[in-house]
């Protein structure tokens, strides 16, 4: 009988460590420093927005598809209001119709081409050195409406510094954009950095 008796507490005591484990795995807390959303309309898009209102100094940006409007009017919003605003993009915008490049451009902000890669693929906000923008989630109102996608918002100076680092390699070998697509490059003027003479984003 105490056999059965020490049994039985041994089940309930792993029953109980068991259901810890999972009620502790199944809300997983975030520190204050992380943000994550995801989408279709999970609130990525308003996200971004919101950061984007709140920026005081700076906006880097490289994108794969950017044709968001909402997220192209935050932008030049920003500007507007003194941010300075920076942005490197897929040379696959050159020829995208709904792409907002044009609009960017147009609107003053300062815009690249990445064409040194077969994508530049990166989806990549910078917010006044201290936030990244990052994910899976692309520019885009598909992005938002239709696909399956992740957003991360990470607070942090030296996260941000190294994006920046990495940005500013890219902003190196990118050409400059003013809303009429440039002369494509030949494929021989790709296949290794190259000198620009503007150099990276002043």
């Amino acid at each position: 009988m105490k056999m059965k008796q020490q049994r039985f507490g041994i089940f309930l005591l792993v029953g109980w460590l068991a259901a810890g484990a999972v009620c502790s795995w199944s809300a997983p807390k975030l520190p204050a420093s992380v943000e994550i959303f995801y989408s279709p309309k999970g609130g990525c898009e308003d996200a971004i927005v919101n950061m984007l209102r709140a920026a005081k100094q700076t906006i880097f940006v490289q994108a794969y598809s950017f044709t968001s409007k909402p997220i192209v009017s935050a932008l030049v919003a920003a500007a507007k209001r003194g941010v300075k605003v920076q942005l490197i993009l897929d040379r696959s915008n050159l020829t995208q119709k709904s792409s907002e490049a044009d609009e960017a451009a147009f609107a003053g902000l300062k815009v690249k081409i990445d064409a040194k890669h077969e994508i530049a693929h990166n989806k990549i906000m910078i917010v006044d050195g201290e936030s990244v923008i990052t994910g899976s989630f692309n520019f885009s109102r598909n992005a938002e409406e239709n696909n399956a996608e992740n957003l991360v918002i990470l607070r942090s100076k030296d996260v941000a510094a190294r994006y920046t680092a990495n940005w500013q390699d890219h902003a190196k070998h990118s050409d400059p954009f003013d809303g009429e697509a440039p002369a494509k490059p030949k494929k021989s003027e790709h296949t290794a950095p190259h000198k620009t003479t503007l150099g990276p984003f002043r």
